[in-house]
């Protein structure tokens, strides 16, 4: 964070999920996950890496449910199964910071508009946006509803046009992820790069005196 991005004033904000909002899955998590799809518990690498390989296609909607998992394990699990690794992956990232809603709360009454866009498959965009949070959000986008995800500047443009500020200067964009934070620079954003500490983000959200 740059010591103008508490500084200066901001038009809006644009905020990442996973990372940010929800905390990053525990290794229990992954564990019950990988016990779900039957693969060796002793070899949680391996899962995790056949787990990513796909996310992307997964996340930007250009695979269902059944496909994505059937690119996981290398074959097609049966309607019961499918719905357990559902249920299990999508339990992964619906933890949140209360901290962070905490100082989201703060910026949402001193009428600072929020818009969240996240890399999410479909299923889980509709878990989400169930949730007590999301009403701090003006407008929330998903990749799978997109049909592209971050880095890609298509992502970010969606996202800027609704916060209708005409300078990008004066929106921040918040992510844990140093490529997207790259990217949305290279398009004018100013950038918090995330790294799990709400008083970084209350910081850069404080008004100036």
């Amino acid at each position: 964070m740059t010591p103008t991005t508490a500084q200066a004033g901001l038009d809006a904000v644009i905020l990442d999920y996973n990372g940010v909002i929800g905390l990053q899955p525990t290794t229990d998590q992954w564990l019950r996950l990988a016990r779900t799809a039957l693969w060796p518990e002793d070899d949680l690498p391996a899962f995790q890496h056949a787990f990513w390989t796909a996310r992307t296609a997964y996340d930007a909607g250009q695979l269902s449910d059944l496909a994505y998992w059937a690119t996981v394990l290398g074959h097609h699990p049966g309607a019961r199964r499918l719905r357990e690794l559902r249920d299990a992956d999508t339990d992964m990232w619906t933890s949140i910071d209360d901290h962070v809603v905490d100082v989201l709360h703060q910026a949402h009454e001193s009428g600072l508009p929020l818009v969240l866009l996240s890399n999410a498959p479909r299923h889980l965009s509709d878990v989400l946006d169930r949730r007590p949070w999301r009403r701090l959000m003006t407008h929330v986008f998903y990749s799978a509803r997109l049909q592209v995800c971050k880095p890609d500047p298509a992502a970010y443009q969606h996202a800027m046009n609704a916060t209708g500020a005409a300078d990008p200067d004066r929106v921040l964009f918040v992510d844990d992820r140093d490529d997207n934070c790259h990217a949305a620079r290279h398009l004018g954003l100013r950038t918090l790069h995330y790294t799990g500490h709400p008083t970084d983000l209350a910081a850069a959200l404080q008004p100036p005196n």
